[in-house]
C-alpha cells in the first residue's frame, strides 16, 4: 500500500510539474478556442453606383441564464420579458416562464431571437438584463452574414456568388466567384469562445480578438437601366414563344464594357429565371450569324468582292452528294455576294467559300484563327465555353465541312464570342475584350482600375470593314431583317436561324431551332453592340431569327435611346437671341439715363419695369401681367425717394 501511495504521488507530481503544460494546453484546447468570424464580402455595384450584391449582417441573440446573480436576475426578469413581448408579440408570461426554466436547467445558451437585422440587434441588446453585457447579464451575440441581391433575379447569374467543393475550389461562376478571392472576400477575424457543454460554445467576451476586415467593393460595367430593358425584352419573347432558354448581351462598342447580360431558362412550371450563364458558357453552332465571318474571310483574302455574282440555282444545290437549301422556295437565282448575305442564302455562301477554299481549306481556317475565333476570350468568369473549329484530319472533317461552315454549322462559338466579332466590325476593325469590371474601391479609395483590352488592333482592311458595315445595314433595310427596319432609328446586324439537335431520332417530329440576331446601333455611329439568342422556340409560333430574336434586339435598341439617351456636351451656354438683346439694350439705356427723372416704362415687360423703378427708390404698385400699358407718373417728372408710382400691364 505504501509503495502504491508513493507511485500515485510520483504520478501526480509528474503531471503537475513535468507534463503540466501539455495537459493544460490540451484542456484549454478542448474548452476554449478561437472561432473564425467571417469578414463581410465587399459590395458589388453597377456602373452608375446602384447596389447589385451586398453582405447583410444577421444576428442570433441568446442568453446565459446562469451567469447573472440571483438578485440581478429577479429584478430584471419581468422588464426583460415585457420588452421581448413587445418585440415578438408573445406574452410576457411566456418569456418569464421559459427563462426561469432555462435558469433552473442551467441552460447557458437559451435562444431569444434568430436571424434578425442590425437595427433589431441594437434594440434587443438594450433590453433590461441584456444591457448589462456578457458577464453580468448573460448576453450572447452571434453574427453571420448573408449575401443578398437588391435587384432580385436580374443579372443574378452574372453577378454570382462563391461556392466551394470538398477540396476548397470555387465552383460558382459569376463576377462574385471570379473576383471573390482577390477582392471581395476580405480577411476573417477571430473570437474566443468557451465550451459550455452539449457541443455549444459561448463567446468569452463582447469583443473580437481579431477584428474581421471587410472585402473591397467592385464597380461593374453593368448599367441597371440597360440591364432592366434587356431582361424584360428577353423575358417577354421567351414567354411568347415558349422557348427553352435564351440570352442577351449588350456591349459598349468602343470599350468592350458589358452594359447588360441576361440569361433566362425555363423551369418545369413554365416560368423563367437566371438558370445558367448561357452567354458565357454555352458553345453552339451559330448558324447564319457566322456568314458574316465567312464572307469577310473571302473578301479579305481577295477571293471575292461584294459584286461577285453567285448562282443560287432554284433554292437547292448539291455539294459532294449532299443537298443544301435556301429558305425561299424557288431560290434567288444569280445574285451578288452582297445580296447573298442580305437575304442569308445558304447556297450563296456555301458556293463562295467552297469555290474559294476547297483546294486550300487551311487558308480559310487560318483567317478565322487570325481573328481569335479558335480561342476562348479568356474571361475571369468561370465556365467560359470553348470554341470548336474542326480541321482536316479530324473525324468530323469532310469535303462538306467548308460548305457547312460557311453558313454556321460544323463549328461552335459562344454568344459572347460571336458578339465580340460583330463589335469589332462596329468598332472599325478594333477587337476589344469584353469586360465586366470597372474598378475596385475601398470606400472612397480607388484600389485598382480595369482599362479596355485590345485583342486585335485591326481584324481586316478598312475597305472590307466599310463594305461589311454597309451590308449589315442593308440586311435590316432590305434583307432578312427588313421587318425590323424603321426610318427613325438605324440598326445594322445579321439574322440567324440554325437547326439544333438534328441528329436526334425524333427530330423530324419535334424540330428544334436556335434563333439569333447579332448587330449594333445606331448604324452610322455605333454606340452599342448586341446579340440575342433564343433556343428552341415553339415552331408553331415561329423560329426564324428575324421573327424571334430580331424584335428583342429592336426593342432593346429603341428603349435604350428612349430611356437612356446619349448625352452630348454643350459647347457654350451663350445663346444669342436678337429680340432679347434688343430688349435688354433698351432697358440698360433707360436705367443709365433716368436716375432722378421719371422714365417712360410703357412697352417694357412688367418685371423689367419693376426692377428699374424700385432701383430708382420708388414704391411701385402694379396691376396685371405682361407688358406695361400705363404709368401714373408722367415721363420727365422730377421724382422723390419713396414716392409711389402705379403701373398697369396686360
Amino acid at each position: 500500500m505504501f509503495i502504491f501511495a508513493l507511485a500515485v504521488v510520483f504520478k501526480l507530481l509528474s503531471i503537475q510539474f513535468i507534463q503540466g503544460d501539455k495537459y493544460r494546453e490540451l484542456a484549454e484546447e478542448r474548452t476554449i478556442k478561437n472561432v473564425v468570424i467571417p469578414a463581410n464580402r465587399g459590395n458589388v455595384y453597377s456602373v452608375n453606383g446602384n447596389l447589385l450584391a451586398t453582405s447583410v449582417p444577421k444576428y442570433d441573440i441568446r442568453i446565459d441564464a446562469v451567469t447573472s446573480k440571483a438578485k440581478v436576475f429577479e429584478e430584471n426578469l419581468k422588464p426583460l420579458a415585457d420588452s421581448l413581448s413587445k418585440f415578438s408579440g408573445k406574452p410576457s408570461s411566456y418569456y418569464q416562464k421559459e427563462i426561469r426554466k432555462a435558469r433552473a436547467n442551467r441552460n447557458r445558451y437559451y435562444l431569444l431571437a434568430r436571424d434578425i437585422g442590425y437595427s433589431d440587434y441594437i434594440r434587443i441588446r438594450n433590453f433590461p438584463l441584456l444591457n448589462l453585457g456578457a458577464y453580468k447579464g448573460g448576453l450572447i451575440v452571434e453574427q453571420t452574414t448573408k449575401r443578398e441581391h437588391p435587384m432580385g433575379g436580374v443579372a443574378e447569374r452574372t453577378i454570382g456568388y462563391e461556392r466551394f467543393d470538398e477540396n476548397g475550389n470555387v465552383t460558382r461562376p459569376g463576377i462574385d466567384g471570379a473576383y471573390g478571392v482577390k477582392y471581395l472576400r476580405g480577411t476573417d477575424g477571430l473570437r474566443l469562445k468557451q465550451k459550455i457543454g452539449n457541443g455549444q460554445w459561448k463567446p468569452i467576451a463582447d469583443y473580437n480578438q481579431v477584428e474581421p476586415k471587410d472585402g473591397y467593393d467592385l464597380y461593374t460595367t453593368i448599367s441597371v437601366n440597360i440591364q432592366d430593358i434587356a431582361h424584360n425584352a428577353l423575358l417577354q419573347q421567351l414567354e411568347h414563344y415558349e422557348a427553352e432558354h435564351g440570352c442577351v448581351v449588350v456591349m459598349e462598342v468602343a470599350t468592350g464594357e458589358i452594359r447588360a447580360i441576361s440569361n433566362l431558362g425555363r423551369t418545369k412550371n413554365g416560368s423563367y429565371y437566371e438558370k445558367l450563364n448561357y452567354a458565357v458558357g454555352e458553345s453552339h453552332e451559330p448558324g447564319s450569324t457566322f456568314k458574316v465571318m465567312a464572307l469577310m474571310a473571302a473578301m479579305e483574302d481577295k477571293l471575292v468582292d461584294t459584286s461577285t455574282v453567285v448562282d443560287t440555282k432554284q433554292g437547292v444545290k448539291t455539294f459532294y452528294g449532299r443537298k443544301i437549301r435556301d429558305s425561299k422556295h424557288g431560290g434567288y437565282g444569280k445574285i451578288s455576294a452582297a445580296r447573298a448575305l442580305e437575304v442569308s442564302s445558304n447556297i450563296g455562301l456555301a458556293t463562295i467559300i467552297d469555290e474559294a477554299y476547297s483546294k486550300n481549306p487551311e487558308k480559310f481556317l487560318n483567317r478565322l484563327k487570325s481573328w481569335n475565333l479558335d480561342k476562348p476570350l479568356g474571361l475571369p468568369i468561370l465556365g467560359e465555353g470553348k470554341p470548336v473549329i474542326y480541321e482536316p484530319g479530324h473525324s468530323k472533317w469532310s469535303k462538306n465541312a467548308l460548305p457547312s461552315m460557311s453558313y454556321g454549322y460544323n463549328l461552335k462559338l459562344t454568344p459572347l464570342q460571336t458578339l465580340t466579332f460583330y463589335n469589332a466590325i462596329a468598332n472599325n476593325g478594333v477587337m476589344v475584350k469584353p469586360t465586366f469590371i470597372k474598378e475596385v474601391r475601398e470606400l472612397n479609395k480607388q484600389i485598382e482600375t480595369f482599362d479596355k483590352t485590345v485583342i486585335n488592333n485591326k481584324i481586316c482592311s478598312d475597305k472590307t470593314i466599310k463594305e461589311m458595315q454597309e451590308m449589315l445595314k442593308n440586311v435590316v433595310v432590305r434583307g432578312t431583317g427588313k421587318s425590323l427596319y424603321t426610318p427613325y432609328f438605324s440598326m445594322a446586324g445579321k439574322t440567324g436561324t440554325a437547326q439544333t439537335e438534328y441528329w436526334m431520332d425524333d427530330w423530324d417530329d419535334n424540330k428544334r431551332y436556335v434563333s439569333s440576331f447579332a448587330g449594333y446601333f445606331p448604324a452610322e455611329n455605333p454606340k452599342y453592340s448586341c446579340i440575342v439568342i433564343i433556343h428552341k422556340p415553339s415552331i408553331e409560333k415561329g423560329y426564324y431569327g428575324a421573327d424571334v430574336s430580331g424584335p428583342v434586339f429592336k426593342r432593346i435598341a429603341q428603349k435604350i435611346f428612349t430611356d437612356t439617351p446619349i448625352i452630348d456636351e454643350v459647347e457654350t451656354l451663350e445663346v444669342k437671341h436678337v429680340a432679347v438683346e434688343k430688349e435688354f439694350d433698351s432697358y440698360y439705356k433707360t436705367a443709365q439715363t433716368y436716375k432722378t427723372i421719371m422714365p417712360n416704362v410703357v412697352g417694357l415687360p412688367l418685371m423689367d419695369a419693376l426692377a428699374l423703378l424700385e432701383n430708382m427708390g420708388l414704391k411701385v404698385k402694379f396691376q396685371g401681367v405682361g407688358i406695361v400699358k400705363s404709368q401714373s407718373l408722367d415721363k420727365g417728372l422730377k421724382i422723390k425717394k419713396n414716392q409711389t408710382v402705379v403701373i398697369e400691364a396686360s
